[in-house]
Formats: structure tokens, C-alpha cells, sequence
């Protein structure tokens, strides 16, 4: 079963998160069982180069391709698309119209606005037919909500026709309410308990970035209605683990 797919019967799928820009990263990550990758192009070095590969080599290994584009504008979007991406993560949602324009710079028309070109996606020229069929239900579109306007906007955000799911940003999300990080606060528990209850009643997929690499606050997740949940990224299973060997040996050399 495609991601697509997944998102339209709201069935469990997991991936996670690159943000060191090389292909090594991707085929070790890879080889983890995630189904899908999210290239990270708002908070990393990444740029459209290396994204192109990085999507390429995620392909290749039998993965969904994702990209967090760096905000919702339209150069960006199709860039990503062209390059062969199965589909963008978009942020800071905060209501329908931007949603809407999401939409539109995904989509061709008369869908959506998004320029037509010639590139990897379309097989350099000779899948475009192909591809323009594709692309009117195969791409992906997620909306972040990581700002407290998108909560108070949730319903319109998830009923935009052509948004497959959306993701929760939780730094940015409790940074947008004054208290950055500050998850255990009453207001940030309550603003991501509206969120859920109205994907849950709406039947919408729901999503969010676990940060941590523990299995058992992604077991929570689960627990709580989440279904499109992406499992901490590149940088911290690497240095998790090498603070905790390390800790270990030195915890025995004593």
C-alpha cells in the first residue's frame, strides 16, 4: 500500500527525518524499515542539488521521497516536485488560504496554478502525459501546523480539498504561544487535544514528529490517534547513540 493510500484510510505509516545532506545518511536510514523520508529544506544546508539526490537515492531503496520545503511558496514547491519528489510537507499552515495555496502550487492546472517544466519527475520530457496524470492524485501535500492560528483554524486547514494530512511542529508550535519546548504546559496539551479530537471527528489523518528516538513516545502517539508519524531524524539516532556508548564505557572505566 502507497503512502497516498495510507493517508486516505488513515492507516498507520512511519518515517523520519534528513537533515545531513548525503546519500549515506539515506541508505542507512533506509535500511531501518521506515517507508518513507522527509528531506528537510527549512532547517538544514540542504538546497535543490542535493535534494534532487537525496530524493533519487530515497526512491531507489524502495522509500517514499518527502521534501519540508522552507515555506509555502511556489518557486520552492514545484522545484522539489520537478526534481521527482512524491510529495512536500508544507509549513506554517495557519488557515484555509494558505492551504489553498499550498494546493495550487502543487498542482497543475486547471487544479492548481503551478508551472509546467521539464525535468526528472517528467522524465526529462518524455513522461510528461504520464506524469500530469499522476500528479492530480499521486502527489502528497501535508500541512504543518505549528502555530496556534492553525489550531484555532484546524477544520478549514483539513477540509481543503487536496490536503492529504497534516503534521504537527511541536517546537514551533509551543514557541508560537510564548513557551518554546514547553510541552508539558496546560496551554500546549490543550491546543494539541483540539487538534487531535477534530482530525479524530473528521476522520483526517494525523500527524506529528516525535523528536525523541524512544519507540514508546511514538507507542503514545499511536495510542492517541496519530497515524502519519515521523521518528526522530538522522542527527539524533547518530549522536544518541554515541553519548550513550560513550557514557557506558566511561561509566565502567571508573
Amino acid at each position: 500500500m502507497t503512502l497516498k493510500e495510507k493517508l486516505k484510510k488513515n492507516y498507520p505509516t512511519f518515517g523520519s527525518w534528513i537533515t545531513i545532506g548525503h546519500s549515506s545518511i539515506v541508505e542507512i536510514m533506509a535500511s531501518a524499515g521506515f517507508e518513507w523520508l522527509t528531506i528537510d529544506m527549512e532547517h538544514s544546508a540542504i538546497d535543490i542539488a542535493k535534494a534532487q539526490e537525496l530524493i533519487t537515492v530515497i526512491q531507489a531503496n524502495g522509500l517514499e521521497a518527502l521534501v519540508r520545503v522552507s515555506k509555502n511558496e511556489e518557486v520552492i514547491i514545484k522545484r522539489v516536485l520537478d526534481a521527482g519528489a512524491d510529495g512536500v510537507i508544507v509549513p506554517m499552515i495557519k488557515n484555509a488560504v494558505d492551504a489553498q495555496q499550498a494546493v495550487d502550487y502543487v498542482k497543475y492546472p486547471p487544479m492548481g496554478k503551478r508551472g509546467v517544466g521539464l525535468a526528472r519527475a517528467q522524465k526529462y520530457g518524455i513522461g510528461f502525459e504520464e506524469y500530469k496524470e499522476w500528479q492530480k492524485d499521486g502527489t502528497i501535500i501535508i500541512a504543518q501546523i505549528e502555530h496556534i492560528d492553525s489550531v484555532q483554524n484546524i477544520d478549514s486547514i483539513v477540509l481543503t480539498s487536496g490536503i492529504d494530512g497534516i503534521i504537527v511542529g511541536p517546537f514551533d508550535l509551543s514557541a508560537s504561544m510564548g513557551m518554546p519546548g514547553e510541552y508539558e504546559r496546560d496551554e500546549v496539551k490543550s491546543a494539541l487535544k483540539h487538534i487531535e479530537e477534530r482530525c479524530i471527528t473528521l476522520n483526517k489523518s494525523l500527524g506529528f514528529h516525535v523528536i525523541s528516538p524512544n519507540f514508546m513516545d511514538m507507542v503514545a502517539k499511536l495510542n492517541a490517534g496519530y497515524t502519519f508519524l515521523a521518528f526522530s531524524l538522522d542527527f539524533y539516532y547518530l549522536g544518541n547513540m554515541a553519548r550513550e556508548q560513550m557514557e557506558l564505557l566511561k561509566n565502567y572505566l571508573k
